[in-house]
């Protein structure tokens, strides 16, 4: 594999009931592979971050620190009653909205960290409704240093297009990072576009930064 390509999302032990992957077996898996670094986007916490560090630097990998942050539909300090099926996005509530949404966070640098940091104890700390939440004002207060991608299918920006919502997903997103998440190869803009509304995202969106998720050890493509 080329060592350009890296995994920047991926559950390890600390997402409870979702992640499986040991973080030295993960590690080592990376390293066996040929990448020359690895992230870790715990679900909502930061708990195996230190494990992960030196586990890293133990074996000359790169550490690329990040959280998969639940965003409340509005905001943290709301607690609307969900009714329905309770799926990854907490179920709906009783206006039809998602409980909350998943998004991927990385630390681009020691700012971003701290920032990271500040972020996963907030949502505890205020945010904390079935799962330790963020919004978009926290967000906002925390971002500099941080990157943030579209997530999985949890995503704030894949269920607008899910739900055929094209138009608050270019409101979220902004053209050329929407068009760029819904690129199929070198499919233009305009294409990716068309493929939206004739439902053809549904079968299979992607993480705008390319990265799949890892929720196991084992790491090919």
């Amino acid at each position: 594999m080329a060592e350009r390509f890296v995994h920047l999302h991926n559950h390890t032990e600390y997402s409870m009931l979702d992640g499986a992957a040991r973080i030295d077996e993960m590690v080592l898996a990376a390293k066996a592979d040929g990448q020359n670094a690895i992230g870790i986007t715990d679900h909502g916490n930061l708990y195996g971050v230190i494990d992960f560090y030196e586990t890293c630097r133990k074996y000359d990998v790169t550490p690329i620190i990040g959280l998969e942050a639940y965003m409340a539909a509005n905001s943290r300090f709301e607690r609307p009653p969900r009714r329905g099926k309770i799926d990854d996005t907490g179920g709906e509530t009783e206006g039809g909205q998602k409980l909350y949404h998943h998004l991927t966070l990385l630390a681009e640098t020691t700012q971003g960290y701290d920032n990271l940091r500040a972020l996963a104890s907030m949502a505890f700390l205020e945010g904390y409704y079935y799962k330790p939440r963020l919004d978009w004002e926290l967000l906002e207060r925390y971002a500099a240093g941080l990157i943030a991608t579209s997530g999985c299918l949890g995503g704030v920006v894949l269920q607008a297009l899910l739900q055929d919502n094209y138009e608050k997903a270019l409101e979220l997103a902004g053209q050329e990072a929407l068009d760029d998440l819904l690129r199929d190869r070198l499919l233009p803009g305009a294409a990716a576009r068309d493929r939206v509304r004739r439902g053809r995202h549904r079968r299979d969106p992607v993480d705008d930064s390319g990265a799949d998720r890892r929720h196991h050890r084992r790491l090919g493509r």
